[in-house]
């Protein structure tokens, strides 16, 4: 019984790795027919590294989470199985993944200088615009996770941007972000009136300072890089 039930086991965890690999596969074969094979691998490779400082955030924190799983021009997410207690974790599992997938792209960047590859250059433009996209405070990007933690209606900030960047550049991906936001935007504007929310988003003057430092600098630095690598980028013929 206790072979079948360890049998069992490795079962279960090589079908969450047969999921990650598996839908990892399937978007670098999805973006390959567009962008060609090692743009493909590189950026599904730069949302691995962003979803891992999720996944490791959350363990660090004690908090079960599945491994990531990816789907082709949608992105990628961890499943949190235990929900974080109180605004400060959320922040903090929240703002993992942007922080290592900026370092990710920065490795990208780096490289790029050292061989003067315009694949990397392309690849660290696309991992520092992912996070930075992900900074968005409203949920269910990072940026509504993070801002929870400062104040949860900050989201009402979000929605405007949101409409912006569909205005801007329409796509279904927006319309299904703006869809999933609804909630927690009317949740803003109603208010956190109940004891467990209250509680829930009560976080200390030094936690919202050092979260709102870390949110403002990471978003500042990205938008700088944003902009300094896109005057570079080949342009095509």
């Amino acid at each position: 019984m206790l072979k079948l039930l360890l049998l069992l086991l490795n079962g279960a965890k090589l079908g969450k790795l047969a999921l990650t690999g598996g839908s990892m596969l399937l978007s670098v074969v999805a973006y390959a027919w567009i962008f060609g094979w090692w743009y493909a691998a590189g950026f599904v490779g730069l949302i691995f590294v962003h979803e891992m400082g999720h996944y490791l955030a959350a363990r660090r924190r004690g908090l079960e989470v599945g491994a990531p799983t990816f789907i082709p021009f949608v992105g990628a997410w961890v499943s949190l199985k235990d929900l974080p207690h109180d605004a400060e974790t959320e922040a903090y599992i929240g703002i993992a993944g942007p922080l290592i997938g900026s370092l990710g792209a920065l490795a990208c960047y780096f490289a790029a200088r050292e061989t003067g590859s315009a694949l990397l250059l392309a690849l660290a433009y696309a991992g520092f615009f992912l996070n930075l996209f992900n900074l968005i405070p409203l949920s269910p990007f990072d940026g509504g996770r993070i801002s929870a933690a400062l104040s949860p209606r900050l989201w009402l900030l979000g929605a405007p941007m949101l409409v912006g960047l569909f205005l801007w550049r329409p796509s279904p991906l927006l319309i299904l972000m703006a869809i999933l936001a609804a909630p927690q935007v009317l949740q803003a504007i109603r208010g956190f009136r109940s004891p467990e929310q209250q509680a829930y988003y009560a976080v200390d003057a030094e936690t919202r300072l050092t979260y709102g430092l870390l949110y403002l600098g990471l978003a500042a630095f990205l938008a700088i890089m944003c902009h300094a690598l896109h005057a570079e980028l080949p342009r095509p013929r």
